[in-house]
């Protein structure tokens, strides 16, 4: 396994920021890793790639020991942070200079600046101070700094963070590209994103993990669910709607308008209807939906 994490847990005080998970990514996966705010991501992310000490537990990459063999890791892992730590005042070119330095890239150096500036689309952008690129740009050049020594090993968080709609187009078809011969770890909050890049998603919530499966499984055998969505004439109290013996979750989505999920939704889509006769309620209108990842995500994260 390229990343294998056991029992992983991390202490700050008396408070759990990760609390005993465990998984395992294979070489050619792009994994989602998915969460809220505050759900221990970007711990569990700065822990493998050895920037934080785990509390307990232990994380292998590429068969190294993150706590016994720090270097071997990092010479196998490209990080790319949420906030990325550039030198302002370097030019584009300088900084990767700098990089491959820090990395010991040989005198296969200039080949591979040259590769990650065209692969990163910095090119017209090579020859400026960092300091003077848009977040987008500044976005790229953190990108071309993870990958300049052909690591095994990815791990981004947030990497599309300040791209605009083709930047993230050209991005999301970068790291898939690199993702058929490398392991990818991908942390966004970005739903289409992981739907698609990812084969794979990995999902904690309040530092534990509940969900590690395909998007296709997620969505058809954990959760199993489908979803009405039932526009009334008139308004209502969301109370009313736990008469509803076959809503599993129900959300209003604006005015009176209500997404109401459930595993029986024929029984549901009759259910409705006769509650609706039964407190005089008129239904405009009603048609079902197949539960969305994002509605997997919001389902596993509010238990």
């Amino acid at each position: 396994m390229s990343i294998k994490v056991t029992a992983l847990t991390k202490l700050y005080d008396t408070q759990k920021a990760v609390d005993n998970i465990s998984f395992e990514i294979k070489k050619g996966e792009i994994a989602g890793f998915l969460g809220p705010n505050g759900a221990g991501k970007s711990t569990t992310m700065k822990m493998i790639t050895g920037f934080l000490p785990a509390t307990s537990g232990s994380i292998s990459v590429c068969g190294f020991d993150v706590e016994t063999n720090p270097m071997e890791v990092r010479r196998r892992v490209g990080y790319l942070p949420e906030a990325n730590p550039l030198y302002f005042e370097m030019y584009v070119r300088e900084y990767l200079e700098f990089s491959a330095g820090m990395h010991k890239i040989g005198a296969d150096k200039g080949r591979r600046i040259e590769e990650m500036i065209g692969l990163t689309g910095l090119g017209k952008e090579a020859h400026k101070k960092i300091g003077a690129l848009s977040k987008g740009y500044k976005q790229r050049v953190a990108l071309a700094q993870a990958m300049l020594h052909n690591p095994e090993v990815l791990i981004l968080d947030e990497p599309t963070s300040g791209l605009d709609p083709n930047q993230i187009i050209e991005i999301r078809d970068l790291i898939k590209n690199i993702g058929a011969d490398k392991t990818v770890l991908l942390s966004t909050h970005i739903m289409q994103e992981v739907q698609a890049m990812c084969s794979r998603v990995i999902i904690i919530n309040n530092g534990r993990l509940v969900a590690d499966d395909s998007i296709e499984q997620l969505q058809q055998a954990n959760t199993r669910q489908d979803v009405l969505i039932v526009t009334l004439e008139q308004t209502v109290d969301n109370s009313l709607f736990a008469e509803l013996e076959n809503a599993v979750r129900i959300d209003n989505i604006g005015g009176n308008k209500w997404k109401i999920a459930t595993a029986e939704p024929d029984t549901l889509r009759r259910e409705v209807m006769q509650w609706a006769l039964n407190h005089d309620l008129s239904i405009r209108a009603m048609q079902a939906q197949t539960e969305t990842l994002e509605d997997v995500f919001r389902t596993l994260t509010k238990k």
